[in-house]
């Protein structure tokens, strides 16, 4: 246990450099850090909001506005089904909290009644807690049906917008340059964005609030807005306002020819004419080719590009646009052209977001936070050596260097994967001290127990290291096992701290195990075996 072959010895050495090499930048100011040579590293270990500073954003899902869409597209689907089924139906809308159809001949109410069961999902597994359907299907009399939403399908519907919309905010946060910022779900329909560094929540605030839904939508070829609103719109047809400060409304088809999913790319630019900010983005070859039947067989005729229900521009086609790519225009800032060009290719949000809590971390907060931590640790890490110095003389100033090899380490991994610093981080890394030193405590204890029992001073150092390695490896596993758990379950904070609580399991055990074994083995050796007559713990 305590022989140690020549390439062991190595290789721990070079573990232990690379731990002081990849936690050095971390003591340096990042101008001075860029200038270093290319061979050095240069990453340093990023700052949470409250050690960096920055905004911190809670969002509201609007769960209404959700329920509202997903009984529209039932109705949608309604009345596909019935039609594929050659069923005659009338009085098809939405009715409270449910989509009501009326059959026109009572005798195929059952057919009907078959054929809108096919709408119905069914939700998660019995065996994972779920099971249930998302619809209720039901029948009111000899001719009307029913189509309900059920409450587990809501939640479920809720449960998946909200596992979108985290998806669609990361993006869009992450397009404005950081790899810091954490977008989490908080409860059932909010979500928690933290943006380090950043003090002006205007842009994020500008970037997340708009749902960025874009479509593109028929002019009806005949009937205007203003007709429609003072008569009744046609079937399947509905009046979308202008853009701002256009001041006229649109008659548009409510089915969009295509939509914003079948988008693969939007980037800001110039009009080579006008020099006017717009955006050029390029559909997908599904909707290149809806794109392109749809204005083949429309010469002359007006098309609307809709975002977020309002028109941004109703331009005239006047040849086939096969190509899949176009241009959108539309009184657009060079910002406001970048914003929405990163809303449309971060993907639409289900539903729209609502501001509940905005806050500002200043960076002089963090700073003292980042002081406080330091002193803790200084505190703690001090008072640990000296207690362990003192209980355990030379074998504790072995202990001792184990435990800076440890911190090394577990500064220069959570450098190296890009784990983000927080305040529970800390707390976590001070923790992961105490543990380092609680496996030198059992492996001494152990060797004094052995010396106890009239063994020889290099028999008890040898067994106490080998009979003390199982508690150990069982002890850290059970704390392991808790920190995985806790990220597993955990969001933020409590994730961070289950991070560095792990990296610091693994660095520990190396540190006590195999670094304080490979120094006390250095001094048996120095010393020479037949020399030493008692062991100094």
């Amino acid at each position: 246990m305590l022989h140690f072959e020549r390439w062991k010895i190595i290789a721990v050495t070079l573990v232990c450099l690379a731990g002081v090499l990849f936690t050095l930048p971390n003591f340096f100011a990042k101008e001075t850090v860029e200038k270093w040579p290319w061979w050095m590293p240069h990453k340093q270990l990023p700052l949470g909001l409250d050690l960096q500073g920055g905004a911190h954003l809670l969002l509201a899902m609007d769960t209404k506005e959700l329920e509202k869409d997903w009984l529209n597209a039932i109705r949608d689907d309604t009345r596909k089904q019935l039609r594929e089924e050659k069923i005659g139906f009338t009085g098809l809308g939405i009715v409270g909290r449910a989509v009501q159809v009326k059959v026109t001949k009572p005798e195929d109410l059952d057919k009907a009644l078959t054929a809108l069961k096919k709408l119905i999902q069914p939700i998660g597994t019995a065996m994972l807690g779920g099971g249930g359907n998302d619809l209720a299907v039901e029948t009111i009399g000899n001719d009307t049906i029913t189509i309900t939403p059920t409450p587990a399908g809501m939640q479920h519907r809720i449960s998946s917008a909200a596992s979108a919309a985290i998806e669609t905010v990361d993006r869009r946060v992450n397009a404005l340059g950081t790899s810091e910022s954490t977008v989490v779900r908080q409860g059932t329909d909010r979500i928690l964005v933290q943006f380090p560094g950043l003090q002006d929540t205007k842009q994020l605030k500008e970037l997340i609030g708009q749902t960025a839904k874009l479509t593109f939508h028929a002019v009806h070829p005949s009937m205007t807005a203003e007709e429609a609103t003072q008569t009744r719109a046609p079937l399947g047809y509905k009046v979308y306002p202008g853009g701002e400060g256009e001041g006229r409304n649109y008659l548009l088809q409510e089915s969009p020819i295509v939509s914003g999913e079948d988008l693969t790319d939007a980037q800001p630019g110039f009009d080579q004419r006008t020099n006017e900010p717009i955006i050029s983005f390029r559909f997908n070859q599904s909707g290149a080719r809806k794109f392109g039947n749809y204005t083949k067989d429309n010469v002359g005729q007006p098309f609307a590009i809709v975002l977020d229900n309002k028109v941004l521009s109703a331009p005239v086609i006047r040849e086939p646009i096969l190509g899949g790519s176009g241009q959108i225009s539309g009184q657009f800032t060079v910002d406001s052209a970048n914003t929405l060009a990163v809303q449309l290719r971060s993907g639409a949000l289900p539903t729209k977001l609502t501001i509940v809590e905005e806050r500002t971390v200043g960076p002089s907060l963090g700073a003292d936070s980042i002081e406080a931590g330091k002193l803790a640790g200084l505190v703690g890490c001090l008072a640990t050596a000296i207690l362990t110095i003192v209980a355990y003389g030379t074998f504790g100033i072995f202990a001792v260097l184990g435990l800076i090899v440890h911190g090394f380490l577990i500064i220069a991994l959570m450098t190296v994967i890009g784990t983000t610093l927080t305040l529970p981080g800390i707390a976590g890394f001070v923790l992961t001290i105490g543990m380092a030193v609680d496996a030198n405590v059992l492996i001494y204890e152990r060797i004094r127990e052995e010396l106890r029992a009239g063994k020889s001073p290099i028999a008890a150092i040898d067994q106490g290291f080998q009979r003390a390695w199982i508690t150990i490896l069982d002890s850290q596993l059970t704390t392991l096992a808790a920190a995985v758990i806790m990220f597993w379950l955990g969001s933020g904070p409590i994730r961070g701290f289950a991070v560095t609580l792990t990296i610091g399991i693994l660095t520990s055990v190396f540190a006590a195990v195999t670094v304080t074994r490979l120094l006390v083995s250095l001094w048996i050796k120095s010393k020479g075996k037949s020399r030493i007559v008692e062991v100094p713990v």
